[in-house]
């Protein structure tokens, strides 16, 4: 049906690309007179197009010229102009959108286009990668445009201090990673003073590889983390249980949803083992969470898969690019699991002291940009979530890649002998192989049978981004064969050797389709790129975790019909198509996934936003004066209320209550009472009038006590103090919600729902416990000397994902036990047979 509606009513993208084609020719007659300028001329129209935009034009009026100079600077400074789509992706990206470009379209240079422009208002543009390496590698090559035109150019890298970010930031053009500008805005919320800031504000940001970025790595939030107080004794004791455990009889797997239950039978081993009555208390939740995530650890957690375990430590390997996230951790006490599992010493869960995910970053932005290989397929949930569509640019030159239909073979072991096989057959003959798996365990197998076929090759296992880069960019030499675990090496073309055309170009194999067919996209990209030849394949087998889990029975009845035995392929058109359905089931599950978590920190942004504004106004030094003497008249409002039952008749108040919780904020000893006449005449709004005015007169009194200038700075210091602290508990308080909200929906309630209502009542609960500490610190605290500021929230991690503090020495209280001596857990074992293994 769509394809017939796109006959009659015409490709929506194609419109869009024929309507943008004017604003292309419109940047092409420029052309001619911008090639006639000196060096000279041409740097002075930075300078001509800021003037013209502070006399009242706009970006969009002054595109065209601007493009054109740019391309013209490009051409003397790299030798590179660009081509009439770049040109069209360049629109895309300065409007707002994502544009969709292939591999080896020369995405890098597309960028300088819309930068450029969006840089001449002086607020900055943030052109974000992947990784340190590409952004370090982008702002040396491009920066040469920028920087020839007049404009300067910053960069971030993992290892910078504040001095130099600050520099960076103020730059017109600064190159960085998602995780390096998100860090920095959660460190800048988190400083004492308004000198340590390091950004000047979001204005405009191109995402490359935006996929990746937005979507991929937007399932786990940016966390700031500092040294937690929890014991990690649990974690092996939970581990020793689970391994106790067996499937079906004491919990369920759900392999789909990667969840774990106890049955009924497990709960008992469970209340007998820790010695609880009921393992489904309250109470118990915190056990319970540690059992479930040390029986995940062992059967859903597996090494050289997810993790690897390298000089004593669990790494995660990123699914999908296959590279190893050093400093990153499984958050909710998961990596600490893996890590009792494996016997390496198990780290402390650390302390949320700052956080935010990609999607509520990302969206801070003024206006936002993309581009990518892959993005078309994803496009509902870009609108959805950041409101950005995608824009299809053609390529330059005619696309001749031939992609052949999937192979499927029954089991794993005859697919990775066809795949060893072809590999084989296209060595000899020269032709240059690149071999996608999705994981290392995969990837060091398929190394092994090349290995007994003598076959020459390299594996990529994305530990060092510039060796990566390095490999792939040698991928397309004669006979080369590598092997990429995942997409390892993104963002570096792959150029063809000398008379490879003539072999067919790159050959792309994928030995497994991924959940999400825009990773199958993104390798069979690496081929055919500005119109070299290339072929592409992915090999399959019925015991591939997608047709395993996500396979429908139409697949297997098909396999079945057409008949097979092991060593026999099947290559069918219609399995390719039952396969992309399997795909788009688990594509729109994730996705609903990856919402339901933004809707969940939609709240927490909300409240994040008000702190975060309320200490933005203390760094830039406003007169807090006012707000504080707001909040004492809403305290002592508050207070009159409760502790006169809102009666009129004030023989009915508690004075004497009324009196010792004022006393608490700012009222000295026996300064209230209520006289005869008082009890008779006396209003409630009257007398909560005399209190506030009390109140004020206390606060002018301190003030000239220790002068109006010490006194607004100590309003700042308690101010920042109060806030931090109360924000770092709420974060706790807001973790512990969500970690048991899930249980409302068996009293059909949703659990969404709840969150959000309880969730305000923390919060509106947390600002009067602000308000309350604030006034009372400042009645009370002693000043010898003029107030500092103290910084409450002090990092020890920051870490895309959820992440424990350093490690810790795992100490254990009473007599020491030998090796040999009986298990002290009852088991029956040798102590160094069971609980010894891990200590």
């Amino acid at each position: 049906m769509p394809n017939i509606l796109a006959k009659i009513f015409g490709d929506q993208n194609e419109k869009e690309v024929k309507r943008l084609q004017k604003t292309v020719e419109a940047i092409e007659a420029f052309e001619p007179q911008i090639k006639a300028l000196s060096d000279g001329e041409l740097r002075a129209k930075t300078d001509e197009f800021k003037q013209r935009l502070k006399q009242g034009e706009t970006l969009d009026d002054i595109l065209p010229e601007a493009f054109a100079v740019v391309r013209e600077a490009s051409v003397r400074t790299l030798g590179m102009r660009h081509f009439p789509v770049q040109l069209l992706g360049g629109i895309v990206l300065h409007q707002g959108r994502i544009a969709e470009m292939k591999t080896g379209e020369g995405k890098t240079l597309v960028a300088t286009l819309p930068a450029y422009l969006n840089a001449l208002t002086g607020e900055g543009v943030h052109i974000v990668t992947v990784n340190d390496y590409l952004a370090r590698r982008d702002r040396e090559w491009m920066g040469k445009i920028y920087e020839f035109l007049g404009l300067k150019v910053g960069l971030i890298q993992h290892d910078m201090d504040s001095a130099a970010r600050q520099e960076a930031y103020a730059a017109d053009i600064t190159y960085g990673t998602n995780n390096e500008f998100g860090f920095d805005y959660l460190r800048d919320n988190m400083v004492i003073y308004k000198e340590n800031m390091v950004q000047r504000g979001l204005n405009y940001a191109i995402v490359d590889e935006v996929d990746s970025i937005l979507i991929d790595e937007a399932r786990t939030p940016l966390i700031i983390s500092g040294a937690g107080q929890k014991s990690t004794e649990l974690y092996y004791k939970a581990d020793k249980f689970a391994l106790r455990l067996a499937k079906d009889i004491d919990y369920e797997v759900d392999e789909k949803a990667k969840t774990i239950s106890l049955t009924e039978e497990g709960s008992r081993k469970a209340e007998r083992f820790f010695n609880v009555d009921n393992i489904t208390d309250m109470e118990n939740t915190e056990l319970l969470h540690n059992i479930i995530q040390a029986i995940k650890a062992h059967v859903l957690m597996r090494r050289d898969v997810d993790y690897v375990v390298k000089d004593n430590e669990v790494i995660i390997v990123d699914e999908f690019t296959g590279r190893l996230m050093f400093g990153r951790r499984y958050s909710d006490g998961l990596h600490q699991a893996i890590e009792a599992k494996e016997g390496v010493r198990v780290q402390r869960e650390s302390r949320t002291l700052a956080t935010i995910t990609f999607q509520n970053y990302f969206r801070m932005y003024k206006k936002l940009a993309g581009m990518t290989g892959t993005a078309k397929t994803e496009e509902e949930e870009f609108q959805s979530i950041y409101g950005l569509d995608v824009v299809v640019i053609p390529t330059n030159m005619p696309m001749i890649r031939k992609d052949y239909p999937d192979v499927i073979y029954r089991t794993e072991e005859a697919k990775f002998k066809a795949v060893t096989e072809e590999i084989a057959q296209r060595h000899a003959k020269g032709q240059p192989v690149l071999v996608g798996t999705i994981s290392i365990e995969k990837s060091e197998k398929l190394s092994r049978m090349l290995e007994q076929r003598g076959i020459p090759h390299q594996v990529l296992n994305a530990k060092y981004h510039e060796k990566e880069a390095e490999i792939i960019a040698k991928a397309g030499q004669p006979g080369a064969v590598t092997i990429a675990t995942n997409m390892a090496g993104r963002g570096t073309d792959i150029v063809l050797g000398e008379g490879i055309a003539q072999k067919g170009g790159l050959h792309v194999m994928g030995t497994e389709r991924h959940e999400s067919r825009r990773i199958d996209n993104q390798l069979r990209g690496r081929s055919g790129r500005q119109g070299d030849p290339g072929s592409s394949r992915f090999y399959l087998s019925l015991e591939d975790d997608l047709l395993r889990l996500f396979g429908s029975d139409r697949i297997m009845n098909l396999v079945d019909a057409l008949g097979m035995d092991d060593d026999t392929p099947i290559e069918n058109n219609m399995l390719t198509k039952q396969i992309e359905a399997a795909q788009k089931r688990v594509e729109a599950k994730n996705f609903d996934i990856r919402k339901q978590l933004l809707e969940y920190d939609n709240v927490l942004n909300v409240q994040r936003e008000v702190i975060y504004k309320q200490r933005r106004q203390v760094l830039e030094g406003e007169n807090l004066k006012d707000s504080i003497l707001d909040m004492i008249k809403s305290l002592v409002e508050e207070a009159v209320k409760l502790y006169t039952s809102n009666s009129p008749h004030p023989e009915e108040w508690d004075i004497e209550g009324l009196a010792e919780h004022l006393g608490h904020l700012f009222l000295p000893a026996g300064a209230l009472t209520i006289s005869q006449e008082d009890k008779e005449n006396l209003t409630r709004e009257e007398f909560t009038e005399r209190l506030v005015d009390m109140a004020y007169e206390l606060y002018d009194k301190r003030e000239k006590e220790i002068g109006e200038e010490t006194m607004r700075e100590l309003e700042r210091v308690v101010m920042l103090k109060v806030v931090d602290q109360k924000w770092m508990d709420h974060l706790d308080d807001m973790d512990r919600l969500r970690d048991g909200i899930g249980l409302r929906a068996y009293g059909q309630r949703d659990p969404l729902v709840e969150y959000k209502i309880e969730g305000y009542d923390m919060f509106q609960e947390m600002i009067h416990s602000i308000q309350e500490d604030t006034v009372t610190l400042l009645y009370h605290v002693k000043v010898e000397k003029p107030p500092e500021r103290e910084q409450v929230a002090k990092p020890a991690l920051a870490s895309h994902g959820g992440e424990g503090s350093k490690p810790q020495t795992v100490k254990r209280a009473g007599k020491k036990i030998g090796r040999n001596d009986p298990c002290p857990c009852g088991s029956g074992k040798k102590y160094k047979e069971c609980c010894g293994r891990i200590a």
